[in-house]
């Protein structure tokens, strides 16, 4: 089957270790498995920081990259497959917790092939108002953000949401679910074109990154890292909270102790959501009419041009990657 590879790890040119392969085996599903037939996926920096090397070791190599997963079971029936690898009972009911989980792509093949495997728990049906190419962006982008936003940050209507870095799948997703859950939303963008889709995506006011907010905000959404750390902490009101899902631009940053403890903010981490909440989720879009925002879509077989179209300074929303297509 066609697949895309990582074979090397390569931090400086890391799509150098990406290989496009016409003869990889096709996967066969272990106990309490399926086999999926996938029709679309999405790149992620999580694809990046393993060809970075990034959570990654060369022993691990190769391996299929990939990280959402839709299309079809053996019996024909139109899936989708949810973040964590992961037992409840070892989590305290939520398999996010459980200290051995994994996301697609780590211990089992991912989605940049024509066959796949996933735990049979872990897949669900693809709801018949959702394209195969829009249900593609939901697993990373979407129901992250869905957990980090309700579940860890406990996100509230009528609170003010800095959400960080508007372009990317996971802002484009914070905008449009908080702008429908009753939040003000403010967007931050490096440039004037992205500040203006996110006004149109639903954004109350859209800021320069790192520009002073007229009135403090109770919660910063920050996906960005070393680049918007400082601001989002400083843009708390006293007693607000941060919630961090990702670093894309590094995760050295300087921690600032005492405006935490003085102004008694709050730091909390997030990561791929669960079952139960990747179905309220749906639940929400479905109700609200939301829908994933799509950049572009790629064939497989132009998976490095879709790489570097995900690493474009105007990117906005979602890079699909049409396996189906071919």
């Amino acid at each position: 089957m066609r697949a895309a590879v990582a074979v090397r790890v390569d931090a400086q040119q890391p799509l150098a270790g990406l290989e496009l392969r016409d003869d990889w085996p096709e996967p066969t599903p272990g106990a309490g498995q399926l086999r999926v037939r996938v029709a679309a996926s999405t790149v992620n920096m999580h694809d990046l920081w393993t060809l970075r090397g990034v959570g990654v070791r060369a022993d691990q190599l190769p391996k299929i990259l990939g990280c959402d997963i839709v299309g079809w079971d053996d019996a024909g029936r139109e899936i989708m497959v949810t973040g964590a690898f992961g037992d409840p009972d070892a989590g305290a009911g939520d398999e996010t917790l459980d200290p051995r989980r994994s996301l697609i792509s780590e211990d089992l093949p991912g989605s940049f092939a024509e066959y796949t495997v996933a735990p049979a728990r872990n897949v669900i049906a693809k709801p018949a108002w959702l394209g195969f190419r829009e249900a593609a962006c939901l697993n990373v982008g979407w129901s992250t953000t869905y957990r980090a936003l309700f579940t860890r940050a406990e996100a509230r209507p009528g609170e003010r949401i800095l959400i960080q870095g508007a372009g990317g799948g996971v802002a484009t997703a914070a905008i449009a679910l908080a702008r429908a859950a009753g939040l003000y939303v403010i967007a931050s963008s490096r440039t004037e074109a992205k500040r203006a889709r996110a006004h149109e995506l639903g954004a109350h006011e859209v800021i320069a990154t790192g520009e002073r907010l007229g009135e403090p905000v109770d919660l910063a959404l920050d996906a960005v890292g070393a680049a918007t750390w400082q601001h989002s902490l400083r843009s708390l009101r006293p007693g607000g909270r941060i919630v961090t899902v990702g670093a894309t631009t590094g995760s050295d940053i300087a921690l600032d102790l005492p405006r935490v403890f003085y102004r008694q903010a709050s730091i909390i981490g997030s990561t791929s959501a669960t079952r139960a909440e990747t179905l309220r989720m749906l639940r929400f879009m479905d109700a609200a009419n939301l829908r994933p925002v799509i950049d572009s879509v790629y064939p497989l077989a132009r998976i490095h041009e879709a790489f570097a179209r995900a690493q474009a300074a105007d990117l906005f929303g979602n890079v699909v990657i049409d396996i189906a297509a071919l």
